[in-house]
Formats: structure tokens, sequence, C-alpha cells
């Protein structure tokens, strides 16, 4: 019996039956509804929180930033993910801005789409390696701050330091645990650890802050 509960939300009716059909795939997942609005989904999370909220950014009837935020605004426990074809600027700050977790591109396979559904579940905040490398990008054109004596930066494990390198170059779980030799859960445990040392709650956050106090070197 498939644990965790998705509620998918997207307009357009192929893109929507291919989405459906990752998650129903995934054996640990099951599809608790497919809205193709924002008042659809309103109704349908009225009626049952689902676990994940996988949704698009542009609706007919409004943007599925409304939903985020309402769900954060209400301090339902769904985590909010986005999955979108939007990798701007515009659309990438305020889906984060808003409370989303993780920003999907729709490009990504059927096996990334439900590992990185999973990976926000286990506690991370997946973000496909084109995001990630925009969000680097973005902060490293950002005016230069003082560097933070190196005393007051988080004392992090050998482990932990690859594996935030890993995590600001844009990696999933599964590819961390490929790449360091161990489990997802142990990659997962990592990543909290991680977040708690540097005080922050998603990988973007956790992106900023690496390179803000110089943890990790990103090579010219």
């Amino acid at each position: 019996m498939p644990d965790h509960t998705v509620l998918l939300v997207e307009d357009d009716e192929n893109t929507r039956a291919r989405l459906a059909r990752v998650i129903e795939a995934h054996p640990s997942l099951r599809l608790l509804g497919a809205a193709g609005s924002v008042e659809q989904a309103q109704r349908d999370l009225q009626q049952r929180l689902p676990d994940v909220l996988l949704t698009d950014l542009d609706l007919p009837d409004g943007t599925g930033i409304d939903l985020i935020r309402g769900l954060r605004e209400s301090g339902a426990p769904t985590l909010p993910m986005v999955i979108t074809v939007f990798g701007d600027e515009k659309h990438v700050v305020a889906a984060i801005e808003a409370g989303a977790l993780g920003y999907l591109l729709k490009d990504g396979s059927s096996d990334y789409i439900g590992g990185s559904i999973m990976d926000l579940l286990a506690g991370g905040s997946p973000i496909s390696p084109p995001i990630a490398r925009y969000l680097m990008k973005r902060f490293q054109a950002a005016p230069a701050e003082p560097v933070p004596d190196a005393a007051d930066a988080p004392h992090l494990s050998e482990r932990e330091h690859e594996v935030l390198t890993y995590i600001v170059k844009g990696f999933s779980y599964a590819e961390i645990a490929q790449l360091a030799g161990v489990s997802t859960h142990t990659v997962a445990t990592h990543v909290r650890r991680i977040y708690h040392k540097l005080s922050v709650h998603s990988r973007s956050e956790a992106v900023y802050e690496a390179l803000q106090l110089g943890l990790v070197k990103v090579r010219e």
C-alpha cells in the first residue's frame, strides 16, 4: 500500500495524464487527485490534505503560488512543490518566497520526478539542476558582503561538507547517495543535520548560506 499521497495540479490534459502516471507508478506514492485549476485544487484540499502538493504555476484561474501561499498561511502539513516550464527569476523567486519547498522543470524524467517527490518527503528541497545553477549565478551576481569570520561558521563534519557541496552543485538525493556510496536515507539524515547547523529550511537557503559563509567554493 503506498505510503504517501499527492495532489497534482496541472491544467494541460496531456501533461496532467503523464504526471499522474508517474505518481501512480511509484510504489510509495498514491495520487489523491488531479486538478486542472486553482478552484478545483482548493476544493480538493478542503476535502482532504495530501502529503505533497505538486503544482504547476500558470493555471487558467490563477497561479500555483496562490495554492502554496494558502497552505503556508493555514499551517497545513502538506509539502508544496512546483513543477513548471518557467525557470526565470520572477517565477523561481516568487515560488520560493511563497513557501515552495521544491522546484522542478517539466522536462525531467519520470524517475527523476518520482525520486524528487520522495526526496521532498525525506526532508529535502529538490530543485532541478538548471534552477540550482541559476540560483548560484544569482547569488554570485549579488553585491559582495563581508565574509564572516571562519570561527563564526558552523562546523560541519567531513561527510556533511561533502553532501553540502553536492547540494550546491544541484545533485538529487539519489545522485548524492550514489556518489558518496551511502543510502538515500543516510543522505537525508546528513541534510537534516546540515539544515539545522546552517539554520535553514530549504535547499535554496542552504546553497545561499554555503556560498555566503564560504563553506563551498564555486569554481569560475
